[in-house]
């Protein structure tokens, strides 16, 4: 970490959405557990990317970064500053530290607006900028994402899928931001375009110092890009680590597992690791005990009964402390 206060701090959260039923559907039933105590730590011009299979609370997350949901339980906090506690000058300032860049740039993007407006109007909203000193901006915005600023007068439908992601790149920027959300940034665009894009958030982050929280379905996309990296389960993180410790030595079996899946960088090599087969649960009645145990092929009766708990095996690693982990 660069300072003991981090840029941004997750402890204990929890995000769950209640289940009516009933007659009039007034009566709670149960509760989805989407986030179920998630914690960790970005400091600044650091990546902390989050990965795991669909269901297991990666967006979510984002989202109660985002503000966009209200945890059930525990803190988000900036700067040492729990959310709940800003008043409406602080939240203005959050907003603009915090932004996102979503996984379709297709649908994030206005098709109604040029792109110069589409860039702009996070400048309009937010800051007493003159006109041209707008368009200024935009130009330079559009150069620093490998635009050109004449492109400012296309429209969304007029730019490749990768363009159209450096304009969402771009509109994100435009406020300065401290911390960028990716949601899945790449998963949507061809295969030769990912690395150019990923290429392109690295290099802005080494000049303008930005934070990143990285969503991200497999290990693969986020190796090089990683400053720590959590894989979640099920609404948990199994497992936080740096990001070269992870890939040097997973721990856990549900990343061994990813990481064994993650497609090599030569068709020569081979990956050794579990195989898991099957569905993530419901988040609505997550197993007992570790709730990883039904799909993994290491899984004791001891794993369905005890719930593991987040422990540090070395510095920085943390892992579920389930039996198969202590028996390693």
């Amino acid at each position: 970490m660069v300072s003991d206060i981090p840029l941004l701090e997750l402890r204990e959260v929890k995000k769950h959405y209640p289940v009516r039923g009933g007659l009039l559907g007034t009566r709670t039933v149960g509760a989805v557990r989407a986030v179920d105590g998630v914690s960790f730590r970005i400091g600044a011009a650091e990546t902390l990317s989050i990965v795991g299979e669909s269901g297991c609370g990666k967006t979510t997350t984002a989202r109660l970064v985002l503000r966009l949901e209200t945890p059930t339980a525990g803190t988000v906090a900036f700067q040492g500053t729990p959310l709940e506690r800003l008043d409406a000058a602080g939240s203005k300032i959050y907003r603009s530290s915090v932004q996102a860049v979503f996984q379709d740039p297709w649908s994030s993007l206005n098709p109604r607006l040029r792109a110069g407006a589409i860039i702009a109007e996070p400048l309009v909203v937010n800051t007493s900028l003159s006109p041209a000193e707008v368009r200024e901006r935009v130009a330079d915005l559009l150069v620093q994402v490998g635009l050109r600023p004449e492109q400012a007068q296309l429209y969304p439908h007029q730019f490749s899928g990768g363009q159209r992601q450096r304009v969402a790149i771009a509109r994100a920027l435009s406020i300065d931001p401290r911390l960028i959300v990716l949601d899945e940034p790449v998963s949507a665009l061809d295969v030769s375009i990912r690395a150019q894009i990923l290429n392109l958030l690295k290099d802005l982050q080494e000049r303008l110092g930005l934070s990143y929280v990285l969503i991200a379905h497999h290990l693969a996309t986020v190796r090089h890009m990683s400053h720590q990296v959590a894989v979640m389960y099920l609404g948990q993180i199994v497992e936080l680590a740096p990001g070269r410790e992870l890939f040097a030595h997973p721990l856990h079996p549900y990343t061994q597992a990813l990481y064994a899946a993650a497609l090599s960088t030569h068709p020569d090599q081979k990956t050794n690791g579990p195989i898991v087969s099957g569905e993530v649960p419901s988040p609505l009645n997550p197993p007992p005990g570790c709730r990883f145990h039904p799909r993994c092929p290491y899984a004791t009766p001891e794993c369905a009964e005890v719930e593991p708990r987040l422990r540090e095996l070395a510095p920085g690693h943390w892992v579920q402390d389930c039996r198969c982990v202590r028996g390693t």
